[in-house]
């Protein structure tokens, strides 16, 4: 019938909002129309095809090509595509095909490199369980069978089972638990299990959030001890787990879209102003047309610092490479690599990341606080015993812990029997076999349970529950070891026999650290990386661990604090306080990265300005972040933060030596153009220069920066820049007129400035040597005097020195329209370069002592 297979209407429970009163599990047996005997197979079939399978939303990543066709909308590419096309347009083929040539292998490089990074992170999707066991009828006069069912073959209404090890396949309700606890860090963020409970109670708890509702389990949750009956209230893309993959809002831009684009816009202005300023000056002072427009192209692309596109996708997809060979870190968006190497502050979780996701003994103590080694074997045995002949083993962290710690100590203890952990009761006994015709009972769990057993006063009681609470305050996790002895005998043991009993001692617990946490935490410190810690444990549990690996934690704050963004700690986070406190920190100026693994983290790692996943997240985390690490190692943030500084450093080379270069040219070729009755230099011969520069320029995607650009962050920063090109490039004008000035003296005659093609020559070789000068001395500046080789930058400078000098000699030059030059020429050249260099040199000094002193990027 039509009204028993319809689908169900969403759950209270939930969805969006709160229900004004929970309903009971009977009131949700008849809302979804089932019962504990679960649904029959044609029920199921027709909610199947009406709801959908229960699988996460599929994930559409861009084809090839439409990632080709998105990196012609990085503005400065639009801008080298313009200029190709205007250069076409007034018959400057070279021109154009040079520019467009650039464009395309741009492109082609950042589309390939993210495509690739695509494919490498695609077998990592994988989550949610593939079957689950579940109560369906053939139909409703047989009785229920239980069947291992796909997952995505769920449906609401379903009666499902839950065992140690299972992940819960879908949003459920509890019918019945026994001793259930299960793990909710890809949901929340906390370390410990959570205690789940089917039986009803009056409300809902107050101030929890839903993960806290003791009756509701959420699909991406795993079922550590106990089992459990449970009623499928959302599957597929209503439950809470599905929600969360969709797509996350359109990101902010992140530091190196800012930066780049902040510098595209300034040589924007300067490109488009350049040829109509060289159109109407020539017009009104020489009497020039339009004749002169394919100069005023050439002298805009003069400007452009044509090869930035290669030289960016070039130095990132070679980081990328590298990272990917010898670090397994794979980086899904070229850019991020830059964004890595300007980070400054570091967001993580603690669990997981810091420490690793199991507990360890730090030490075992009696009732004055003293270490008694005692405890620890007694408590062990008490594990061991319980996992070994309860009915009902639950085994646990802390079992595996203390098992851990004691070494084999439990096995001078013979076990007789034992009464299984329950979360009511909070306690665990087993019973071994003691002196002559007695039992002992070894009885452990939290301590207040056992310490309300324990025959104490009441003074002494209250005095151990401070002790316990102390430790428990400074980040420990705390149970507390009583005995008693009893007759031997053969009937069983059970909770009523859990009284008058003597107190032994406590165990604390400490996280485990991650192994190369410490270390990783010191190397990202030396880097100038500041280190925030976001969780959701307890503020006493992360204080603990930064103390541990040897992090000063200052004043630990909760989420919601006046000013928490500024703490080192800040404890208690739900998702929206990490992305908060995230964006609030890149407001303050700060480039953030964001390292994480769980649902929980997925508005932050989209609210970073990099977001930074391991392989074993959850699929919606590894398809926000940017990178993705082989494994949850801090170590290997390191190493990508090293890498990123690597290729920004090289980009920030490049940029400082072609643009304040390119800006002394252009300033010299319109003073030039203003005072001579020729063009300075030939529209080919502009063309030919740029390319020898630009080739040479190819060097710095293969340079490795100086040490001290590896120990800070890397940041673009578009008025930094400014400032540098401007003070250079004027520099670099003024040994352009001097040669100018050189030439006009040295030319014989009334008619010297009309000896064009000497000119042309003379002003070309300099031009080329001046740039092979500022390639070595802005890019190594005084490392030349440490002894280090020239390095893949200086060969290149070396070689383009060599052109500037050969090149009018050959045949290939003619064609050009240059000519050799007199000895004579070559020896002023050489004092202006001299003096250029000793210029050049002197101010770099004077610039990097400034910015030290300022804290800048030189």
């Amino acid at each position: 019938m039509a009204s028993e297979t319809a689908a169900p209407s969403p759950s209270p429970a939930t969805g969006a909002g709160p229900a004004p009163a929970e309903p009971t599990a009977l009131q949700e047996l008849r809302r979804l129309r089932t019962g504990p005997r679960g649904l029959t197979d044609p029920e199921a079939e027709a909610r199947l095809a009406e709801l959908g399978e229960n699988t996460l939303p599929d994930t559409r990543t861009p084809s090839w090509s439409r990632r080709f066709v998105r990196g012609l909308r990085d503005p400065f590419t639009t801008v080298l595509l313009c200029l190709g096309l205007v250069s076409a347009t007034v018959s400057a083929w070279g021109t154009a095909c040079v520019i467009l040539s650039l464009v395309g292998v741009s492109c082609l490089l950042r589309a390939t490199g993210e495509h690739r990074a695509d494919r490498s992170t695609a077998a990592l999707r994988e989550l949610v369980p593939t079957t689950a066991t579940v109560l369906r009828r053939p139909d409703r006069d047989r009785p229920p069978e239980e069947r291992e069912t796909p997952a995505a073959e769920l449906v609401p209404g379903d009666i499902v089972r839950l065992a140690p090890g299972d992940l819960v396949p879908a949003d459920v309700r509890l019918l019945r638990a026994h001793g259930l606890t299960v793990h909710q860090a890809a949901l929340t963020g906390e370390s410990a299990p959570v205690a789940k409970d089917a039986a009803e109670a009056p409300a809902t708890p107050a101030g929890g959030g839903p993960f806290d509702h003791p009756r509701l389990c959420f699909q991406g949750s795993s079922v550590v001890t106990g089992s459990a009956t449970a009623l499928v209230l959302e599957t597929g893309p209503r439950t809470r787990f599905a929600r969360a993959h969709r797509a996350p809002a359109r990101r902010e831009a992140s530091a190196f879209e800012r930066s780049v684009h902040g510098i595209s816009w300034v040589l924007i202005r300067f490109m488009l102003l350049t040829p109509p300023l060289v159109l109407m000056t020539n017009a009104t002072l020489r009497d020039r047309g339009l004749e002169t427009l394919p100069f005023a192209v050439a002298v805009a692309v003069g400007l452009t610092p044509e090869m930035l596109p290669v030289i960016v996708t070039s130095c990132l997809a070679r980081g990328a490479r590298q990272l990917a060979r010898t670090h397994g870190v794979i980086v899904k968006r070229l850019p991020a690599l830059h964004d890595l190497g300007a980070v400054d502050v570091l967001c993580v979780d603690k669990t997981g990341t810091l420490t690793e996701d199991r507990p360890v003994v730090r030490r075992a103590l009696d009732g004055t606080g003293r270490d008694a080694p005692e405890v620890l074997n007694r408590a062990a045995a008490a594990a061991w015993w319980t996992l070994q002949l309860a009915d009902l083993p639950a085994p646990d962290v802390l079992d595996e812990a203390l098992l851990d710690a004691a070494d084999g100590s439990w096995e001078a203890y013979e076990g007789v029997a034992a009464v299984p952990f329950d979360p009511v009761r909070r306690l665990a006994t087993a019973v071994v076999r003691g002196g002559l015709g007695s039992h002992t009972l070894l009885v452990k769990g939290a301590p207040e349970a056992v310490l309300e057993r324990c025959a104490l006063e009441p003074a002494e009681r209250e005095r151990l529950l401070a002790l316990a609470a102390r430790e428990a305050a400074d980040g420990l996790r705390v149970i507390a070891l009583a005995t008693a002895d009893r007759p031997a005998r053969t009937r069983p043991y059970t909770p009523a026999d859990e009284r008058g009993l003597d107190f032994s001692g406590f165990v604390t617990f400490r996280d485990a650290l991650a192994p190369t946490a410490a270390r990783a935490l010191r190397d990202l410190a030396a880097r100038g990386v500041t280190v925030r810690i976001l969780t959701g444990d307890h503020p006493g549990t992360a204080a603990r661990a930064c103390r541990d690996l040897g992090l000063d934690p200052g004043e630990v704050r909760t989420a919601g604090a006046p000013d928490d963004h500024t703490a080192r700690v800040v404890a208690r986070c739900t998702p929206e306080d990490k992305a908060r406190i995230v964006t609030e920190l890149r407001r303050s100026g700060h480039t953030v990265g964001f390292f994480g693994d769980g649902v929980n983290d997925v508005p932050a790692l989209g609210a970073a300005d990099v977001g930074i996943a391991p392989r074993d997240a959850v699929e919606v985390a590894r398809r926000s972040a940017d990178t993705v690490l082989a494994f949850k190692d801090l170590g290997a943030i390191d190493h990508a933060v090293a890498a990123g500084r690597h290729s920004s450093g090289n980009i920030a080379a490049y940029l400082r030596v072609t643009l304040s270069s390119n800006l002394g040219n252009v300033v010299a070729m319109l003073a030039a153009g203003l005072l001579l009755p020729f063009l300075p230099m030939l529209p080919a011969q502009v063309l030919a220069q740029n390319l020898c520069f630009d080739a040479a320029q190819l060097a710095f995607a293969r340079d490795r920066p100086a040490a001290d650009a590896l120990a800070r962050p890397t940041v673009l920063r578009p008025r930094d820049f400014l400032r540098f090109i401007t003070g250079f490039g004027l520099l670099n004008a003024v040994a352009d007129l001097a040669t100018f000035a050189v030439l006009a003296l040295s030319l014989d005659g009334p008619d010297a400035l009309d000896d064009r093609a000497v000119f042309h020559s003379a002003w070309f070789t300099e031009n080329l040597l001046t740039q092979a000068l500022v390639m070595v001395l802005l890019r190594s500046g005084r490392r030349a005097a440490e002894g280090r080789g020239p390095g893949p930058v200086g060969r290149a400078a070396i070689v383009l020195a060599a052109v500037a000098l050969l090149l009018p000699f050959t045949p290939l030059g003619a064609a050009l329209g240059l000519t050799a030059l007199p000895v004579g020429h070559y020896l002023l050249l050489a004092a202006v370069l001299a003096l250029y260099a000793a210029a050049l040199w002197a101010v770099r000094a004077f610039y990097e002592r400034r910015s030290a002193a300022l804290g800048g990027h030189p």
